[in-house]
């Protein structure tokens, strides 16, 4: 027994000191103090002696550095340098280009939640309320999607009008040149309650305020450019878009084939020198209308006209319309959604070297400029466009599963479509924070990579899940097109968003880990970058301290992972109220698991990880869902709050407890090392799988939240059109609700006499009257029933139509 308590004894000494991360020379200390101390105590001198010469012959040349370093770092060095896979250029400016925020934090295995709470709360300003208010709610006013989407497949005039002249194109550009120089957050919310009235409308503001010429000039163009097309594009005098995927490049947009040869050619009797471009590109939204085209190709200078380089790179360009040779094709006509797309072709296209942006100076570095550009776009657009889709589904489906009756019962009641509504309202509360967590990040000064990957792919998915469960639960209502149908047209978009800027599978299996896990890691880009220090010296000081930093930050997370698998996250100090406590410490245990496994996988498979794509993808979806849980926990926290969101922010937490648990015992089980899964499994689930989805009782108390008129509900749609106009079904819903649920009761007691047979008549309007007359129900409440009668109608009914009025314009045969 003695020799089990002094071995129990250093060992907890050592988890301990791993569990808070103490110094190396702490822990030696407090080990060998343990040891000493409880073998004396325990009577066990020859254990004692055994454990503190061993521990000795651990922690002297460890803390002996000169040794150290030549003895044990020295080696580990070479070998590093020899199994470190070589980057590729555009994979280094890949990893280089953005800012790590608190994504950093959860790859750290030990968050610091007061970062992350201390950051101030996303407000709107008075001005961007008063936008919200005023232009944005007089454009939700007058759009009418059934006449965008299949009369004129294109916004009507006065919608274009509208928008050029209140400046919507201008959002991100700066009031010096015209523009309104709203915060990303604003921006976000004007796109959400966009697209909670049309997906067109939405994605034609979202295109020059997202990846196009007004950000790449704001970044990277010269005075000139700015001052001249920073105005003009602010008030919709340029129309822009921006030329990138082609038919043999599309995510891959480093391997475009569309060139641009440096030359002299005389344009107007004057010898000019510039370049000739070839180039075919499709998809691009507004080219149809585009007035001006920002364009990626790869550039070469064969003569050394600009210098000794020959292939100079992606390099990017603006190019006026009126550029002879410019070909903008006919429209795409992408799934019913007819925001203006199409492609641009040029053969032997010539312009000056003034159409570069930011000038020849900035010849080859475009690629790094679309990686940043496009991480402050992915951040903001898709996933607003998404939020703003399904804050709306959720508002109609829970009002209009409380209107619509099967068998005697509003359909809310019927458990399926309340796990269906259950999803709806977690989802979405869940979608809503991560998008309002990565606007807040770029409006604090971040380019986040890696947060704008997360969001751009769980908020389309999401978002796609959502309108699934939207179509279910209104059914034939949802299926039938027409004027009614708020829904049909959701439903289209949603695979749209999911393919552009990163196709999701690629988002997920490539970007979101493979970037993180590099970017976010304490350590391991700046081992990768020690490799390039030219004094041998410092370089093996700089990798020495790191190595061992390493070394440490892997055993406190094996002992982290461990320690809180055992107590089920329940013990250490943490942030957060009563409630949200353990929610807190479930975050602590899984970044400790996540930083666990990513270390183990990239030691042991090396580059391999990269070709690896299943398993990363199940990395970075833990990363992915330990991001959306804090920033639910975070806007739950700014909101003061709010005991009536508990159970969206109960919802959203479990789900992504249990996605993250199934995604790491995925990656392990799916590990090709057997023996390295085995022992993974034991420190990450010790006492095995122990989480669950939300209880049915929870998706209940969610369901609930949606079908009635509540502050959480508020909160939750908030930033959707709910002025009840005539082109808005989902506002007149909502303002009919109240009512709808005044009339249960009255409608109960109506039923029950209606049952009894003691009325006559045989329509619902006699039968009212008969039951107002025998004093079953009052005027006042038969009026009741009346109005909400009348009203529900309208909202169940579908529209139909005139074969003659199905008719495209033009067949294939007239237009033959």
């Amino acid at each position: 027994m003695s020799v089990i308590l002094t071995l129990l004894a250093a060992l907890i000494a050592s988890g301990a000191c791993a569990y808070h991360r103490s110094s190396l020379r702490t822990w030696a200390i407090v080990t060998i103090v343990a040891t000493l101390v409880v073998g004396l105590l325990a009577h066990a001198p020859w254990t004692t002696a055994i454990l503190l010469i061993v521990e000795l012959a651990i922690a002297l040349p460890l803390l002996l550095v000169d040794f150290r370093r030549k003895q044990i770092s020295l080696p580990l060095l070479k070998l590093f340098a020899t199994v470190t896979p070589k980057l590729s250029e555009t994979e280094q400016t890949a990893l280089e280009a953005g800012t790590v925020g608190f994504e950093g934090e959860l790859f750290s295995g030990k968050p610091d939640w007061h970062e992350l709470l201390k950051q101030p709360k996303p407000e709107l300003s008075v001005e961007e309320q008063a936008f919200m208010d005023g232009p944005v709610e007089e454009l939700c006013g007058m759009i009418d999607d059934w006449q965008i989407t299949h009369e004129l497949a294109d916004l009507p005039p006065n919608v274009w009008d509208f928008i050029k002249r209140n400046r919507f194109f201008g959002m991100i550009i700066p009031k010096q040149y015209g523009g309104l120089q709203f915060s990303a957050l604003a921006h976000s919310a004007v796109l959400q309650k966009l697209n909670s009235m049309s997906a067109t409308v939405a994605s034609t503001v979202a295109v020059p305020n997202s990846l196009g010429p007004a950000e790449l000039l704001l970044h990277y163009g010269s005075d000139e450019q700015k001052n001249h097309y920073l105005p003009r594009l602010a008030v919709g005098e340029e129309i822009p878009c921006f030329a990138l995927t082609g038919p043999y490049a599309g995510s891959d947009a480093t391997s475009i084939p569309d060139v641009g040869i440096v030359c002299r050619q005389v344009v107007d009797g004057i010898e000019t020198l510039g370049i000739k471009l070839t180039f075919d590109k499709r998809y691009i939204t507004l080219a149809p209308i585009a007035t001006v085209v920002g364009l990626a190709f790869r550039m070469y200078d064969p003569e050394h006209l600009l210098g000794d380089k020959e292939d100079l790179g992606i390099t990017l360009a603006l190019l006026p319309r009126s550029t002879p040779g410019l070909e903008i094709g006919r429209r795409h006509f992408p799934l019913n959604i007819p925001f203006q797309n199409g492609p641009i072709r040029g053969k032997g296209v010539f312009a000056p070297l003034s159409v570069l942006i930011g000038g020849p100076q900035m010849a080859g570095h475009g690629w790094r400029m679309l990686v940043e550009c496009l991480s402050v776009g992915r951040a903001i657009s898709l996933p607003s466009n998404a939020t703003g889709g399904m804050r709306a589904s959720a508002l109609a489906t829970g009002a209009y599963a409380r209107m619509r009756k099967q068998f005697g019962l509003a359909v809310a009641r019927f458990e399926g479509v309340e796990e269906a509504l259950a999803r709806i309202g977690g989802l979405t509360y869940a979608t809503a924070a991560l998008s309002r967590a990565t606007a807040a990040a770029v409006d604090r000064g971040e380019k986040p990579a890696v947060p704008s990957a997360i969001a751009k792919y769980h908020a389309t998915e999401w978002a796609r899940q959502i309108a699934a469960d939207t179509m279910d639960v209104h059914g034939g209502k949802a299926v039938q097109l027409g004027p009614k149908n708020y829904a049909g047209r959701g439903w289209s978009a949603v695979p749209i968003a999911i393919t552009v800027e990163g196709a999701n599978i690629m988002t997920r299996s490539l970007m979101i880990f493979g970037q993180g896990a590099i970017r976010c890691h304490p350590y391991v880009l700046k081992e990768m970058q020690a490799l390039s220090i030219a004094d041998r010296g410092e370089q093996l000081k700089t990798f020495d301290r790191l190595l061992f930093g390493h070394i440490g930050f892997g055993i406190s997370n094996a002992v982290r992972s461990f320690a809180m698998g055992l107590s089920g996250a329940r013990l250490g100090e943490t942030a957060g109220d009563a409630y949200t406590r353990r929610y807190y410490r479930k975050l602590d245990r899984y970044s400790a698991a996540l930083a666990l496994c990513a270390d183990v996988f990239m030691g042991v498979l090396g580059g391999k990880l990269k070709f690896k794509e299943k398993l990363s993808a199940r990395l970075g979806d833990v990363l992915s869902y330990l991001y959306i849980a804090s920033s639910m926990l975070k806007q739950y926290e700014d909101n003061g709050r709010p005991e009536a969101d508990r159970p969206f922010l109960a919802w959203g937490f479990h789900e992504c407890m249990w996605l993250i648990q199934n995604a790491l015992d995925g990656a392990i089980r799916n590990f090709p090392v057997r023996p390295v899964a085995w022992l993974l499994r034991a420190l990450v689930f010790p006492l095995g799988r122990r989480e669950v989805p939300p209880s049915d009782r929870l998706g209940r108390r969610v369901a609930a939240l949606l079908t009635a008129p509540n502050e959480a509900l508020d909160r939750l749609t908030d930033w959707v059109y709910t002025t009840p106009t005539p082109n808005n079904t989902i506002g007149r819903m909502k303002a009919l609700l109240p009512d709808v649920i005044a009339a249960e009761p009255v409608d109960r007691k109506f039923g029950k006499a209606l049952k009894s047979g003691q009325f006559k008549s045989h329509d619902y309007l006699g039968q009212l009257a008969e039951a107002q007359q025998a004093g079953v129900i009052s005027e006042a409440e038969a009026d009741l029933l009346r109005r909400v009668r009348e009203g529900v109608f309208e909202f169940i009914s579908v529209d139909d139509f005139d074969s003659d009025e199905l008719r495209a314009f033009k067949t294939r045969a007239d237009a033959a």
